[in-house]
This record gives C-alpha cells, sequence and structure tokens, in this order.
C-alpha cells in the first residue's frame, strides 16, 4: 500500500514537471571555444546575449531550449585583436542531436611589414624579419617591399639586413616595434655604394 502511494505521488511530481515545462525536452545551446586570447567576444542565438571572458574555453546560453527549437549561433563581436570562426555547424533543431555542441576557433589579426628602398643599384639585397620570421628578396630596381609573411598583433618585430648587395651597403631605419592594429608601412632601408666599388 505504501509503495503504491509512492508510486503514485512520484508519477504526479513527474506530471507537474513536464507540465511546467511544456512537456517537451529542454537543450542548452553550448560549445567549446578554442584560443580566445582577448576579452570582447559576444554570442548570440535565440534572443540571449552572452560574453566569453578572455581565456574562455567553453560557453552555454543560459536560456535552454526546448525539442524541435531552432537554434543559430552567430558570433557578433570577436575578441579585440582576433578574428574567430565556426569549426562545427552553428545551427540546428534541439533534438536532432543529444547535445548542442558548438566549436568556434579564433585566431590572432595579423598585418605586413614593409617599408621604402632607396640608394638601391645593385642585386642580391636580402632583409629578414629575425623576431617574427620571414625574408623577402629585393631587385635593384625596387623603391620598395613587403615581407611575404604577416606577424600577429601584438607580436614584436625586427627588420636586418641578412645579404648586402652586391657593392653596396644598406642600412634599416624603424627596423623593431610592436606590431598594432594595421600594417607597418615605415621600414626604411638605404643603401650607398663605398668609394673605390
Amino acid at each position: 500500500m505504501k509503495s503504491s502511494f509512492v508510486r503514485v505521488a512520484i508519477a504526479g511530481a513527474l506530471a507537474l514537471t513536464l507540465a511546467a515545462c511544456g512537456g517537451k525536452e529542454q537543450f542548452t545551446v553550448q560549445g567549446k571555444l578554442i584560443d580566445v586570447k582577448n576579452a570582447g567576444m559576444t554570442l548570440k542565438t535565440n534572443g540571449q546575449t552572452i560574453s566569453p571572458a578572455a581565456g574562455a574555453t567553453t560557453f552555454a546560453f543560459p536560456q535552454a531550449i526546448e525539442y524541435g527549437e531552432v537554434y543559430n549561433v552567430e558570433i557578433a563581436t570577436d575578441p579585440r585583436h582576433q578574428n574567430c570562426s565556426f569549426l562545427t555547424k552553428p545551427n540546428g533543431t534541439a533534438g536532432q542531436t543529444a547535445v548542442i555542441d558548438v566549436w568556434i576557433r579564433c585566431f590572432q589579426d595579423t598585418y605586413t611589414i614593409g617599408g621604402t628602398v632607396t640608394g638601391l643599384t645593385a642585386d642580391g639585397l636580402v632583409l629578414a624579419n629575425g623576431t617574427s620570421g620571414g625574408t623577402v628578396a629585393i631587385p635593384k630596381t625596387a623603391t620598395g617591399y613587403v615581407f611575404p609573411n604577416e606577424v600577429e598583433d601584438g607580436t614584436t618585430y625586427g627588420v636586418t639586413v641578412l645579404t648586402q648587395p652586391t657593392g653596396q651597403v644598406c642600412s634599416v631605419a624603424n627596423a623593431t616595434g610592436t606590431m598594432g592594429e594595421a600594417k607597418v608601412e615605415n621600414v626604411h632601408v638605404s643603401c650607398t655604394t663605398p668609394l673605390g666599388n
């Protein structure tokens, strides 16, 4: 008698719970974050907005959605100095999979380094960005150059002469710095021909 009363009570409690949530299973829109190094990110879905912190590795929207409800996660704002993209499908219908698991990866913004060249009359000049890598060969007809390898925002750079042109000596001005939020175009190379060459 007692056990049947307990069973009835449990069944009643389950019925009330299902009635309270409309009788549908609930799903949390959530996922994983990779390389979110900076603050400023905002994500949106189903009328909700969240702002994962710098260094966060997961996210979850606070309000669950019901079985059959459509979701579409959007990157409303990238973290500062970064750009992000989805590694998995950001949209779907709740209940298509056991859990909703959206993956997002972020990359640091990158920019080019370059500048001007004056006095170059011979071939053979090669510049190197010793801090961040990359070289560029500059022909004698060039008046400017750009390194092919882009450099991450916030990374230091240092341009040096790796190989001098034949019979000339070149030096670099504005050679070092920290990459900001725009390409660098002021690294100037000036070349001279020593007497007797």
